[in-house]
C-alpha cells in the first residue's frame, strides 16, 4: 500500500501545519523520574484536570488557526502519553513509528501504530534501535538527530541509509536535557532557538553557520522555552511565562500565540513535545 502524500507531508518545521497528533493527558503522572523537570515536580505532583483543561485550550487554538487535530486515545498504563512528538516522526511523506527507550513509555507507539492501520496509512516502523521524535529535526533536505540516552548514534545511521535524498546530521548535547527539541529548534529556514549550554562549541559553531542562534536563558530553558511549536505563516505557540524568548521572537516579526500549559510541561515538555505533525505545507 502505497502512502497518501496528500496525508502525510513534512519537510520543515516552520511550514504551515494542516495535520497533527496529539492525546489528552487524562492519566498523566510523574511515576518514574526520567528528566530534570520531572525532578523539581515529583513531589507537587500534576493536576490532571488542569492539565486536561490547558491541553483542551491548546487543541481548540490550533483548530482556531486551522489544524486538524487528531486524538489518539489514552491509557491509564501510559502516563507519559501527551507527548506524542516521541512515539513517531514524519520525515518527507514516510511517517516513522519511533522505538521508545525508557520503559514507562514502552507501548505508547502502538496506539499511533493502531491509528495508522485503521486509516489506512502506511507507515516505517523503527526496530531494533531506539529513537524518539523529540530528537529528531526536519529542515529541508537536513534531517537533524539528537544522540541522548533516548536516541543513540545506530539509529541516526539507520535513518541515513533509509532517507537517502536526505543529509542526516547527528548533534550530541548534555543528556540530562532529555531531547533535542528542549535545546535547539529550527524555527524558520534561517533562524533557530539554542540553549547553548547544553551544546558542544564544534556544534554550536557549525549551527551557527547555517542559522542565526536565538539564546534562550538557563531559566526560560527550564520552561521548555527552546519547544516552541511553529504552525507557519510566522505563527508561533510559547508559553506566557517565557518573556525573554517571546519578546525576541515578536521583534522579529513572529506573531507568538500564548497559551499556558504549564502544568504539562511539569513532566518535561511543552507545545513541540505535544504534537506529532502529520502534514505542513
Amino acid at each position: 500500500m502505497e502512502i497518501k502524500s496528500e496525508f502525510t507531508n513534512c519537510y520543515s518545521e516552520y511550514g504551515r501545519l494542516k495535520r497533527v497528533v496529539l492525546c489528552e493527558p487524562q492519566y498523566m503522572t510523574i511515576r518514574d523520574v526520567i528528566n530534570e523537570v520531572q525532578k523539581k515536580f515529583k513531589n507537587e505532583g500534576i493536576h490532571i484536570e488542569k492539565a486536561v483543561q490547558q491541553h483542551r485550550q491548546f487543541v481548540s487554538k490550533l483548530r482556531e488557526f486551522g489544524v486538524e487535530v487528531v486524538l489518539l486515545p489514552y491509557h491509564k498504563k501510559y502516563p507519559e502519553q501527551v507527548f506524542t512528538r516521541d512515539i513517531g516522526f514524519t520525515l518527507g511523506e514516510t511517517i516513522f513509528v519511533a522505538e521508545m527507550a525508557s520503559e514507562v513509555r514502552k507501548g505508547e507507539q502502538d496506539e499511533l501504530k493502531q491509528w495508522l492501520e485503521d486509516e489506512e496509512i502506511s507507515y516505517y516502523n523503527l526496530i531494533g534501535n531506539r529513537i524518539e521524535g523529540g530528537d529528531v529535526m526536519i529542515d529541508g533536505d537536513v534531517v537533524y538527530i539528537g544522540l541522548s540516552n533516548r536516541t543513540n548514534l545506530q539509529a541516526a545511521e539507520h535513518l541515513s541509509r533509509l532517507l537517502t535524498n536526505f543529509e542526516v546530521i547527528p548533534i550530541a548535547f548534555t543528556e540530562k536535557f532529555l531531547h533535542l527539541d528542549c535545546v535547539f529548534n529550527v524555527i524558520s529556514p534561517t533562524e533557530a532557538l539554542y540553549f547553548p549550554e547544553a551544546l558542544g562549541q564544534k556544534d554550536i559553531d557549525f549551527l551557527a553557520s547555517k542559522y542565526d542562534l536565538i539564546e534562550v536563558s538557563k531559566e526560560e530553558q527550564f520552561r521548555l522555552g527552546t519547544n516552541v511549536l511553529n504552525i507557519g505563516d510566522n505563527q508561533i505557540f510559547s508559553l506566557p511565562v517565557n518573556k525573554q524568548v517571546n519578546e525576541q521572537l515578536r521583534a522579529r516579526g513572529y506573531r507568538v500565540i500564548e497559551v499556558d500549559i504549564t502544568e504539562i510541561i511539569k513532566s518535561g515538555g511543552s507545545f513541540r513535545c505535544c504534537t506529532l505533525p502529520l502534514l505542513r505545507d
